[in-house]
């Protein structure tokens, strides 16, 4: 992925996903095979692209296979659990209301956010697959590959179109809504998709609403660091999230999504309030808490507004990864930046 990543923390992912690339490949015969075997469904075949590969569906999958977290919330937010056959751990952070209940009846089939490896993994027998990234994908870090798992019959959507570190930064919030709209497609509920897109929307517009007019608060977004600082430049999701919330990232003329700034450019940004990426453990090890990294922020910009009154939002890196979660983040944002706003 691209940030901590939890999908695969962010700096994982900006390497995983340098180093592979979704290449166009279409279902292996077997595959099809399998699907036509199947007796035909109303409104079936669909097909749907995703990161420059047609995927065509004979009939909604039955034994679904998640990756990183968000992926699962889509899911789950879509009204899907009982399609989900396996899930990877998910402990960073807390879960949104009324999943954690789903997440402990589905079976775990690995004990990091990663998917699991090559062997397990095909041997799950998924008719779908799920994630965040391409950092799961990767053959040199023993995982099996989309064109590896579509020969197996188990053809992999990618949220987001974060398939390529170019396509993390082209992201819009507007690819959430078409990945709703293509899942409704694939599992047959495009009606389900369509009223989750309209609430999602009616959430934004409603921000936008109370937000407009409003001066923008000045924001760093950042995953710690001493220096150089981890932190988000202005390409990607955590900018637009502080776009839409009525902020302004300091650090909007950083070509990058999760990066390295210097801490030069750090201290004269002059934040009024900071984001701190959000999470508790990542493959297996401890992280430092969000506390820590905002007062390493506050050390670093000692004289910004921000740096004085300790303001700071710890924002759960789920949020800043493709799916369903980081509309729901625009709101708590712009709580967090203008109070007063929602005061009533």
């Amino acid at each position: 992925m691209s940030r901590p990543l939890r999908t695969v923390p962010a700096r994982l992912l900006a390497l995983a996903m340098a180093a592979v690339t979704l290449t166009a490949c279409s279902q292996a015969p077997a595959a099809q095979e399998t699907r036509q075997a199947a007796a035909p469904q109303p409104g079936f075949p669909v097909t749907v692209e995703n990161c420059g590969r047609e995927l065509t569906f004979d009939q909604p999958p039955a034994k679904v296979v998640t990756g990183y977290h968000p992926s699962l919330e889509t899911l789950l937010a879509l009204g899907l659990g009982d399609r989900i056959a396996g899930r990877t751990f998910f402990g960073e952070s807390a879960f949104l209301p009324g999943q954690k209940e789903q997440y402990d009846q589905i079976p775990q089939i690995s004990e990091t956010i990663m998917l699991p490896q090559k062997e397990v993994m095909l041997a799950q027998g998924a008719d779908f697959v799920l994630d965040n990234a391409m950092a799961s994908f990767d053959a040199a870090g023993g995982y099996a590959t989309v064109e590896e798992l579509d020969a197996a019959g188990s053809p992999v959507y990618i949220l987001g179109g974060w398939c390529s570190p170019e396509e993390v930064l082209q992201f819009t919030i507007d690819d959430t809504f078409t990945d709703l709209r293509n899942l409704g497609k694939i599992f047959g509920v495009p009606d389900q998709a369509e009223k989750l897109v309209g609430e999602l929307q009616a959430q934004l517009a409603d921000v936008k609403k109370r937000v407009e007019g409003r001066t923008p608060v000045k924001v760093l977004a950042t995953d710690g660091g001493k220096g150089p600082v981890n932190a988000y430049g202005g390409s990607g999701i955590t900018q637009q999230m502080i776009a839409l919330a009525g902020g302004e990232n300091v650090l909007k003329d950083v070509k990058g999504d999760y990066t390295e700034v210097s801490v030069e450019k750090v201290s004269a940004s002059q934040p009024e309030a900071v984001l701190v990426s959000d999470y508790a453990t990542l493959r297996g090890e401890d992280m430092p808490s969000s506390p820590a990294k905002a007062e390493e922020a506050f050390a670093i910009a000692k004289d910004s507004p921000a740096a004085k009154d300790k303001r700071y939002l710890a924002l759960p890196v789920a949020a800043q990864h493709p799916g369903y979660r980081n509309i729901l983040a625009v709101t708590d944002i712009a709580r967090f930046l203008h109070p007063d706003a929602f005061a009533q």
